[in-house]
């Protein structure tokens, strides 16, 4: 995942901002994910309205926000095994 840039706008931003006030300057700024990429914009707006405190806050909603094209390939692990009553997908030997 590359942040373009983003990350730095957000750290030298003045705190406390809101979500609106981050869309507002940086909403157009995308961020590059391994299948595809979003704007800023929409990934803060799944949070929903927030006041954000620091730059670290701000930081940790952008990455909690992206969507599953952010994480490469789904439900792939090597080393965690399913929790009870967890399918998973089907295994594929290649």
């Amino acid at each position: 995942m590359r942040l373009n840039g983003t990350g730095d706008l957000i750290d030298a931003h003045e705190y406390p901002a809101t979500t609106e006030e981050l869309v507002e300057q940086y909403g157009e700024r995308t961020i590059e994910l391994p299948n595809g990429s979003e704007t800023l914009a929409e990934v803060l707006e799944r949070a929903g309205s927030e006041t954000y405190t620091c730059a670290d806050d701000a930081r940790n909603a952008v990455f909690c926000g992206l969507g599953h094209e952010a994480i490469g390939r789904r439900y792939y692990s090597d080393r965690d095994v399913y929790t009870l009553g967890e399918d998973g997908p089907q295994q594929v030997s290649f």
